[in-house]
């Protein structure tokens, strides 16, 4: 996202419609963002995401499907693809991983 480097630049004096136009962004929605940077979608993920590190820290050998689990026990309401979607984006795997095929591909 562009909208802190367009923050920073305007604070150098660089006005804001300028920057916009050159990056290409809209100014209305650099605006909102300014009022409100951080989004309650991404306070709640960020909540989602520390309810599986901490079940993930607690069993390691747990995949997505039991650290989902363990996260609705702790009163987080999400669907099975949103957790494996913060488990992926920060490489919290299950420690026994999957079976390598025999033999390979011929040649």
């Amino acid at each position: 996202m562009s909208y802190p480097l367009v923050r920073e630049l305007a604070g150098d004096g660089i006005p804001v419609a300028v920057t916009c136009r050159v990056l290409d962004l809209a100014r209305q929605p650099y605006y909102r963002w300014l009022t409100s940077p951080v989004t309650a979608r991404e306070i709640e993920q960020a909540y989602l995401a520390n309810a599986l590190f901490d079940a993930h820290t607690d069993d390691p050998e747990y995949g997505y499907r039991l650290l989902a689990d363990e996260a609705r026990e702790a009163g987080h309401d999400a669907c099975d693809r949103t957790m494996w979607a913060r488990c992926a984006e920060n490489s919290w795997w299950c420690v026994f991983g999957k079976k390598k095929g025999k033999g390979g591909k011929r040649p």
